[in-house]
């Protein structure tokens, strides 16, 4: 007998009461924010997206962040997203800053710095800094008469919002839109350069990412391994070549090596009869076999195997962007490399 359902006490009601006034107040800053947005934050793409363009007129600048406290923690995470999106950029703590990291910033990079209040005394070194050496400054903050705000370039204002704590103290209303305009800089970034899930998968190589993401050309078993036949093969000698390459099946190919048609271990089970081994294989093959292009995503080749209305594929035939035989991909290998 299942046990029954865990009764709801007044206390529980509570906490769950708390919880949603928490996330209806962060929902409802996101929609201040989303609302906030405006000609300071196109000013901040341009700058960032300039300062990185990789050409021979323009510097080759990396975004930095900086931040102290639970802005230092979001900036993290801002950078961290960045430089996998396209944009080179990296976390530099202000205190590590003081004391020789500012070595780590050249002219050419642009600095966010993200503080609520604006005025955090750890602040001052890096911000001077920039100032120095003509460095953009772009602040993330709150408070727009704060030393921050006065000092930066360019200011992604916050709007003004009670933070989600009862006691107005805890940094949560503040982050989640700090974590949020970060977002929202490097997908637009992302989509200003165009970013293709090729370009993508370069900063994400392992992992389930990377194996979602890999090519169907990376995977195939290439022309040159494939076992071929030309159409007057009889099946005798078309079987030998199967067991030979182990690959489940044999293409049947003319003297240009184009492809005319495929006959796979499971075509052998439903043509068992006396006389098959006599029979050419061109009289058995399939003419029209399911094929995908060398370009495609891993990912698509797995589901057009495993979703072909009425028939589950064991393998597909690939071609090049000229339509020629280019290889062969198989359900077993997908699934090897953990693409599911």
């Amino acid at each position: 007998m299942a046990n029954p359902a865990p009764q709801i006490d007044k206390s529980m009601h509570k906490d769950i009461e708390s919880a949603k006034r928490v996330l209806n107040e962060e929902a409802g800053a996101l929609r201040a924010l989303s609302e906030s947005i405006g000609e300071p934050f196109a000013n901040a793409i341009e700058i960032i997206h300039t300062r990185k363009a990789e050409t021979e007129k323009a510097p080759r600048g990396r975004l930095i962040v900086a931040g102290i406290g639970k802005s230092g923690h979001v900036a993290r995470k801002i950078a961290a997203t960045l430089a996998s999106t396209g944009t080179p950029s990296f976390f530099v703590h202000p205190g590590e800053a003081s004391h020789g990291d500012m070595g780590m910033i050249t002219k050419d990079d642009v600095v966010l710095m993200l503080s609520n209040s604006g005025e955090n005394p750890e602040l001052s070194d890096l911000i001077h800094y920039t100032r120095r050496y003509n460095i953009p400054l772009i602040a993330m903050t709150s408070k727009p008469q704060s030393t921050l705000a006065n000092l930066a370039d360019i200011v992604l204002l916050l709007p003004a919002i009670a933070e989600a704590c009862p006691n107005g103290l805890a940094p949560t209303t503040s982050t989640t839109m700090m974590i949020a305009l970060g977002d929202a800089l490097a997908v637009s970034l992302l989509e200003r350069m165009a970013l293709t899930p090729d370009q993508y998968k370069v900063f994400h190589p392992g992992g389930k990412l990377g194996q979602k993401l890999m090519k169907v050309s990376e995977m195939m078993v290439k022309l040159d391994d494939l076992p071929l036949v030309s159409p007057e093969t009889t099946m005798d000698q078309a079987i030998l070549v199967m067991t030979e390459k182990n690959l489940g099946a044999v293409l049947v190919v003319d003297e240009n090596k184009s492809l005319l048609g495929i006959f796979t271990d499971g075509d052998l089970k439903r043509h068992m009869a006396p006389d098959l081994l006599t029979k050419p294989v061109k009289t058995i093959m399939t003419t029209d076999p399911k094929y995908i292009p060398a370009n495609a995503l891993a990912v698509e080749a797995l589901d057009m195997m495993t979703k072909t209305p009425g028939k589950y594929l064991t393998s597909l035939i690939v071609k090049d962007e000229n339509q020629r035989l280019a290889g062969m991909i198989r359900l077993q290998d997908c699934l090897q490399a953990g693409i599911a």
